[in-house]
């Protein structure tokens, strides 16, 4: 996503020619490219897929809407697994329409995740329960904190189910920094995400997270964190920033390179 104007033909060549390893992907351009045809391209460029995103939106009320969404995070874990990741993002979902319980929200996630959990794990896939910001909470996601996601998490096994510590989501919490002691205790950390977070934020808020280095976030002092609660796995970098975008891809992807060695190591 941090640099969705590229194809994926492109996005490959060039990560393999900038001696990135792996690539977290999207549904959306792998649908529009076809499934089996995005996950020969990656494999033959030799790129490991780190995630899918993105499942969830499990809030729904209306028990068709629910079916509705049940059905799409099956595909999406199907999905994860034709790609060869063993990890499917979720964004829970916000308030449907006329309600303003988060408790009996948040109640419905875990509901979900009781059905789709044991899909998933038969096809090697974990679910990773991604809080966002507050900011959020009404329109895209219940869940604002890792803690809240952690008390999802913990009721099923984990490896079937645990969290994303994304450090544009969680950098304000003073909480967070034992939240990820509690996750990586467990296991439970199962996608570790970098952006940074820059003032004054766009319209709109979505598309307004931060180059690497650009912004409020110590992203240095996250990744030291997260890797003493016992994470060993990649990170990512996931920017929504209409201002990259609008750059040539490939200069942007070397761009982020050059940050991630000197902003986070």
């Amino acid at each position: 996503m941090t640099v969705k104007q590229l194809t994926l033909p492109e996005l490959t060549q060039a990560c393999a020619s900038l001696g990135v390893p792996a690539v977290g992907l999207w549904r959306e351009p792998v649908d529009a490219y076809g499934l089996e045809a995005a996950a020969k391209l990656v494999r033959d460029a030799g790129l490991a897929v780190t995630s899918l995103c993105r499942g969830g939106f499990l809030t729904a009320t209306d028990p068709a809407e629910r079916a509705r969404a049940l059905d799409d995070n099956r595909a999406a874990i199907d999905e994860a697994a034709t790609l060869g990741t063993d990890t499917l993002v979720l964004v829970s979902g916000g308030l449907p329409a006329g309600t303003k319980d988060l408790v009996a929200a948040r109640e419905r996630i875990a509901d979900a995740l009781a059905t789709l959990a044991p899909y998933a794990v038969e096809r090697g896939v974990r679910l990773a329960i991604e809080p966002l910001h507050p900011m959020f909470a009404s329109d895209r996601c219940v869940v604002s904190t890792l803690d809240q996601a952690l008390d999802l998490a913990e009721r099923f096994p984990a490896d079937q189910v645990g969290v994303v510590v994304d450090t544009y989501h969680i950098w304000w919490d003073d909480r967070a920094p034992a939240a990820v002691a509690r996750a990586g205790a467990s296991g439970r950390i199962h996608s570790f995400q970098l952006a940074d977070w820059t003032t004054p934020l766009p319209a709109g808020a979505l598309n307004g997270r931060g180059q690497l280095g650009d912004g409020a976030i110590d992203l240095r002092e996250w990744r030291e964190r997260v890797e003493a609660a016992g994470w060993t796995g990649p990170i990512e970098v996931e920017l929504f920033n209409d201002g990259l975008w609008a750059r040539d891809g490939v200069e942007v992807l070397a761009e982020t390179v050059e940050r991630f060695a000197s902003e986070v190591f």
